[in-house]
């Protein structure tokens, strides 16, 4: 493009900056939000597993559940490890655009927002997969937690050799005599 055909494009580029700039903080926030729930997620998955330690439960399912809270913790600690969205160097733009014509600049920052919109989406994309992740383990981990704890607890009321039956409690077997 010529510098002319760039001037007359001017208010078009300044449009499509204000529009790539909006949607880089539209995405920012949505990353922040990730981060947020994935914090919820590893609080979540931490008390749980705390909660389960503190009674008895079935081994196997129990693991199994414990497993599900680790990976869930896991996972959702390195949403926090990626990489840090990409923003404009400040000191870039002014060294290396501070003496173009309007048009100039305005076209070289939407395509540096461009490619760093792009880059942070895979970012994005990446964290959400994550979290994703860490929300299913969380599910299967409550759910094995649950049947663990009704595993061992159901084997408690029951006679030994009598499936099914409760177990008499002290006071009934003191009434029948």
């Amino acid at each position: 493009m010529t510098p002319q055909e760039l001037q007359e494009r001017e208010s078009n580029l300044e449009l499509i900056n204000s529009e790539i700039a909006s949607r880089m903080a539209r995405q920012s926030e949505a990353g922040s939000k990730v981060d947020t729930k994935a914090v919820f997620v590893v609080g979540f998955a931490a008390t749980a597993a705390q909660f389960l330690a503190a009674r008895p439960f079935e081994p196997h399912t129990g693991t199994a559940a414990f497993v599900a809270y680790g990976l869930a913790t896991v996972v959702g600690i390195s949403i926090f490890s990626l990489a840090k969205y990409e923003d404009i160097d400040p000191r870039g733009v002014l060294d290396n655009h501070g003496r173009e014509e309007k048009s100039t600049t305005l076209m070289a920052l939407a395509a540096t927002r461009v490619t760093m919109f792009e880059k942070n989406l895979k970012v994005h994309r990446r964290k959400t997969q994550r979290w994703t992740i860490s929300l299913a383990a969380i599910a299967v981990g409550i759910c094995l937690s649950t049947v663990s704890i009704v595993l061992h607890t159901g084997a408690h009321d029951r006679e030994p050799g009598k499936p099914g039956k409760p177990a008499p409690s002290a006071s009934s077997a003191a009434q029948s005599h």
